[in-house]
């Protein structure tokens, strides 16, 4: 174990604090390097494992010309069995040095995903959801016996049902236009410039994929300064988009050949050195800030009258941080729903204030004391 500490990253364990090495390659079977690992130490593991393709033969196109497809060693196994100990290896070697607030994603095909989602429920992974990575670009079906293999399956998944894990449900939905992030992603393979290429321009690894997948899980399941372990790194790409993302890494690849290839790749990297771009607070850690604390700070003077955003209901505000109407006082949510006949009510979004004839929801003078506090 001597070989994973440093004075790079401090976590708590039982044994008190302990320092763990990052932002390093190293090569070796996964299994043994995570068995060497300290328990607890990581916050994200993003695995993209073989998927044994089972590949009889050669794909041809209708030209006869060769398809580039995957037919590595690493990716046979002599059968079944032999795929699932390893899968239930590797997941067994995770689930022991992912901390238990952290997330495991994991990505495959139609050949090893159900298998792999059957590994992780026997050994107890709570599944958090299944995503669909839509590809907007697929390879074609060059027999024409089967349906155009557009997707892959990726499976979120923590430690048990009752994980205190870290979603990022603003930073989603903020990705996608401010509506709610579905479990459908319609994103580009990695191709054109992104794609790594050996000196005779062929395909530098067979299944790199796009670092528009990885921003988008990482930025979901960690925090700036969390620490993402991909134990089948290939080409780099999740060290890659984690140290842009002003997180940690660790990568563990069975090839030297590929983890000199993903550490050309990192270093080139520059990551985010604005921290204010990269940092995520969820609404729940955001500091408390009752309406009340508006009108004692002077914000909202005794008396200002808020407006609905229709115009169509008013309030006045009282010393003590209610509201009071003709018929009826309470706090800013009861109020709201009072005048609208309804169950409940945002009041930080139902009322706004007057700023030079513009209405303004009151919920921008609790972020500025929120900023004040942060």
């Amino acid at each position: 174990m001597e070989s994973w500490l440093t004075q790079d990253a401090r976590f708590r364990s039982s044994e008190g604090t302990i320092t763990l090495q990052s932002d390093v390659v190293k090569v070796g079977d996964c299994i043994e390097l995570m068995d060497r690992m300290p328990e607890g130490s990581v916050d994200m593991i993003f695995a993209d494992p073989p998927y044994n393709l089972q590949l009889a033969g050669d794909l041809v196109r209708p030209n006869h010309s060769k398809v580039d497809a995957v037919d590595d060693a690493w990716d046979r196994f002599d059968s079944y069995a032999a795929y699932d100990d390893f899968t239930r290896g590797w997941l067994r070697a995770a689930r022991r040095v992912l901390r238990d607030d952290g997330t495991l994603w994991v990505i495959g095909s139609y050949h090893n995903i159900f298998r792999v989602g059957t590994a992780l429920q026997d050994l107890e992974y709570w599944i958090l959801n299944d995503v669909v990575w839509r590809k907007s670009n697929p390879m074609p079906n060059f027999r024409g016996r089967r349906f155009t293999n557009a997707h892959e399956t990726l499976i979120w998944a923590a430690k048990d049902k009752d994980a205190r894990y870290t979603f990022n449900y603003a930073s989603m939905k903020a990705l996608n236009d401010d509506l709610q992030m579905r479990s459908d992603w319609l994103i580009p393979i990695c191709n054109g410039g992104e794609r790594l290429r050996d000196a005779d321009g062929q395909k530098a690894h067979s299944t790199q994929k796009p670092e528009a997948l990885l921003h988008r899980a990482i930025l979901a399941a960690t925090k700036p300064g969390d620490t993402v372990l991909d134990p089948f790194l290939g080409s780099g790409t999740t060290a890659a988009v984690a140290k842009r993302l002003g997180r940690r890494y660790l990568g563990l690849e069975r090839e030297e050949r590929y983890a000199a290839l993903a550490r050309k790749r990192i270093a080139q990297v520059r990551p985010v050195d604005d921290l204010d771009a990269i940092t995520i607070v969820a609404k729940r850690d955001e500091p408390r800030v009752p309406f009340g604390t508006l009108v004692e700070r002077g914000l909202l003077e005794p008396g200002t009258v808020l407006f609905s955003q229709n115009k169509r209901w008013r309030a006045k505000v009282r010393a003590d941080g209610s509201l009071i109407t003709a018929d009826f006082k309470g706090s800013i949510h009861q109020v709201g729903a009072h005048v609208q006949g309804a169950p409940a009510c945002n009041g930080w979004q139902f009322w706004c204030y007057n700023v030079e004839g513009t209405l303004v929801p009151i919920d921008m003078l609790r972020q500025k004391i929120r900023a004040e506090l942060n």
